[in-house]
């Protein structure tokens, strides 16, 4: 799902760093110390878990947290999704540093909206929690499918978007199960998001 360097415009690349890095200021200003661990273990987890891959419809497919961070840190889940694909990108090449932009764009999208989802109080906390993994994976995929389609490469990303599904699904009953756990253990980082 990370973006490879010299497919999208150089254009779009540079106004994503720009957005990107303006984002990881804004959403980053203002941390506070006891903060500082618990994104920095959202982060690893975020690059740890990228490094096992499933195969699934002639590619494979990686989970990423992006749901999970978006409930534990809040906005802050920007900052933190950035700093893992920077790993990502600098250590294994998933992605292209003039792309890194754009990808932690993308990915910071689902964590964000899973933040805002996490927020709606009005359904059960289990079904939030499948909706915050499912969104963490599906928006990403969507806004790179369209990335790519207005790149004009054609709709068939979308195809592969819908690929994104299954992941999606995985991810969500993982965050589920993350979720009624802490719950369980300490409920206290449930409610301190940014």
């Amino acid at each position: 799902m990370h973006i490879a360097d010299g497919i999208i415009p150089n254009v779009w690349c540079g106004a994503a760093h720009a957005v990107s890095w303006a984002s990881v200021y804004w959403l980053g200003k203002n941390l506070e110390t006891e903060e500082v661990v618990r994104l920095g273990m959202l982060a690893s987890a975020s690059f740890v878990i990228s490094l096992i891959h499933f195969p699934l419809g002639g590619t494979s497919v990686h989970l990423g947290l992006y749901g999970l961070a978006g409930i534990l840190a809040g906005r802050r889940a920007f900052p933190v999704i950035f700093a893992a694909l920077l790993f990502q990108t600098v250590l294994f090449q998933h992605g292209g540093l003039l792309t890194l932009g754009l990808n932690a764009l993308n990915m910071g999208a689902g964590a964000l909206l899973a933040a805002a989802l996490w927020r709606i109080k009005a359904a059960p906390e289990a079904m939030r929690a499948f909706l915050c993994g499912l969104a963490g994976v599906l928006t990403p995929a969507l806004l790179i499918a369209t990335e790519f389609s207005l790149a004009g490469y054609g709709k068939g990303f979308f195809l592969m978007a819908a690929l994104y599904l299954g992941a999606g699904i995985v991810e969500g009953l993982l965050t589920m199960g993350v979720v009624a756990f802490l719950r369980g253990a300490r409920p206290a980082l449930l409610a301190r998001t940014s």
